[in-house]
């Protein structure tokens, strides 16, 4: 049996759906949502999602403003862009779009982000909050990926309370994040967060009820590491030498997943739903 596929770009469609009868209710009230980005240099996936992004407010009748610098931008440049983002009228929560040019230290400038306007959910403030909210509504931005895989499973009604999950990945975006999020009271999950130095990853993903594959390290994960039924989240993404972009999770896994969320046209087109919404609910507290 193939597993059942975890639909990220239906889920998705489905939110920017309720979004766009949000977005005119705040505007019935005089408030516009307005997301804002920030690209500096010339990656072309950046370039790529960023213009993904602004199709979405568009498509839920929301504002986009866009700043886009060269790599050559100096530093006097974008601290300029961040301060016209930071005190715009038009803009409610913005990101700056990672990663950015070799030399620009990210966090820095990610700091200098006003807490209040950080879509992305990754400014420290917002990041402790999520630590310090263990339980109860959240009313500050949470990490995109991390609410996108949430949001994905519940929607699929996948219970996580009591399941182990083991996450792929401790970067800022998703792994470190999502361990804090899936632990939060009324989620529930048991989890594991494994990176390059941790020991018999494969036994790890064994034992586990839901993984979260995000390191960047093409069909890392195999079918053999997978207990039958399981819930598998390829989140990671690879350009391979033919120019393909592949997921860590090798294809095979499908035959022995319960579900698989795959790569790309799942957890992708979530996080850029919850941008939206981390935006909307900005709008909405004020």
């Amino acid at each position: 049996m193939s597993a059942i596929i975890l639909d990220g770009l239906a889920t998705a469609k489905a939110i920017k759906k309720e979004l766009t009868t949000q977005v005119a209710d705040l505007k019935k009230r005089g408030i516009i949502p307005g997301l804002g980005t920030l690209l500096v240099g010339d990656d072309p996936g950046s370039h790529t999602y960023v213009s993904g992004k602004h199709r979405d407010c568009a498509e839920v009748g929301m504002k986009s403003i866009r700043i886009d610098l060269p790599a050559s931008a100096s530093k006097a440049d974008i601290l300029k862009a961040i301060n016209e983002l930071n005190s715009s009228k038009d803009v409610t929560g913005y990101i700056i779009q990672l990663p950015l040019p070799v030399g620009i230290d990210s966090l820095e400038l990610l700091e200098l982000i006003d807490p209040a306007k950080d879509a992305d959910g990754l400014h420290p403030v917002n990041l402790g909050r999520l630590v310090l909210n263990v339980s109860g509504e959240m009313n500050s931005p949470v990490p995109c990926t991390p609410a996108g895989i949430v949001e994905l499973l519940r929607r699929y009604e996948i219970s996580l309370s009591g399941k182990k999950v083991a996450v792929l990945g401790r970067g800022v975006t998703v792994g470190r994040p999502l361990g804090l999020l899936l632990t939060r009271k009324g989620i529930d999950a048991t989890v594991t967060l494994l990176h390059s130095a941790s020991k018999n990853i494969p036994e790890a993903l064994q034992n586990a009820d839901v993984i979260v594959a995000a390191i960047g390290v093409p069909h890392f994960v195999k079918p053999e590491w997978v207990k039958a039924g399981a819930v598998v989240l390829d989140v990671g993404i690879s350009r391979i030498a033919s120019g393909a972009l592949v997921g860590d999770v090798d294809p095979k896994v499908s035959e022995v997943a319960g579900y698989l969320s795959p790569n790309p046209g799942g957890v992708g087109p979530m996080t850029r739903a919850m941008l939206l919404q981390n935006v909307v609910q900005i709008a909405s507290r004020t």
